[in-house]
């Protein structure tokens, strides 16, 4: 998530090295673009080769096989969720802080929007058809942060168990970021002007100042609930003990 697209670079300042990232870099932007459309079945590599101006070969070096460049389609062009971890659950950050770092991190890719919008794509794609990536993807992009976000909530909400609110809450906030990457288009027909790269940065702060509200809604309801618990709890010993 924190990567950007892949940089080309200037024939005139090519080396045997960076050729070869070069093409690499071409490989993976043609992958992702026909993945995206077609699917995994029915790209070749063929294709893929054909649309990045080199042959069969380099993908067998660069990448290993097709399965293994559809893999880095899902993760190299922005990082996986699971490297922003560490950045937002650090102990040393308050709530606001790590709530910033979470949104920051997983909007950053809205900045490159044409890489965006065939990620989405092929996010979709794969929801609907799965393939070997979706074990691992639901693994490293959704579980494994999901419950690093809820350790930092409980963390700073004072909540020590994992309960069905808390899983509640932490997909409420993951929601805020699932709605602006997938109504892009609906957000630039109404409001282009939020719909930039350079919109993205308020768009964090937005969130981050809506979350914490979330957050605290969720503290004062449960404050609110466990105090009759209290009470009647109280009650109850009381009656157990005058008999």
């Amino acid at each position: 998530m924190s990567s950007g697209a892949p940089s080309i670079i200037p024939a005139s300042q090519r080396t045997a090295r960076s050729d070869g990232e070069d093409t690499r870099a071409r490989l993976l932007q043609a992958a992702l673009q026909l993945f995206s459309e077609k699917g995994f079945a029915q790209t070749s590599v063929r294709a893929i080769a054909q649309a990045a101006g080199t042959n069969v070969a380099a993908i067998a070096y660069h990448f290993g096989d097709k399965a293994q460049l559809y893999t880095a389609t899902f993760y190299e062009p922005f990082g996986s969720g699971s490297d922003l971890i560490p950045v937002f659950a650090d102990p040393a950050l308050d709530l606001a802080g790590a709530l910033h770092h979470y949104f920051a991190g997983f909007l950053e890719p809205l900045k490159h929007d044409d890489l965006v919008t065939q990620s989405l794509r092929l996010h979709v794609r794969e929801l609907l058809d799965p393939t070997h990536v979706w074990p691992e993807l639901i693994e490293r992009e959704c579980r494994a942060p999901h419950m690093a976000l809820i350790q930092v909530l409980g963390r700073h909400m004072g909540v020590s168990g994992v309960d069905d609110d808390m899983h509640r809450l932490a997909f409420s906030l993951a929601g805020l970021i699932m709605q602006l990457w997938t109504q892009r288009d609906p957000l630039q027909a109404i409001a282009p002007q939020l719909a930039t790269a350079a919109a993205v940065d308020q768009w964090v702060e937005r969130l981050t100042g809506y979350a914490l509200s979330m957050v605290h809604g969720e503290i004062t309801r449960r404050q609110a609930t466990q105090g009759p618990a209290r009470r009647a709890s109280r009650t109850s010993h009381k009656k157990e003990s005058n008999a």
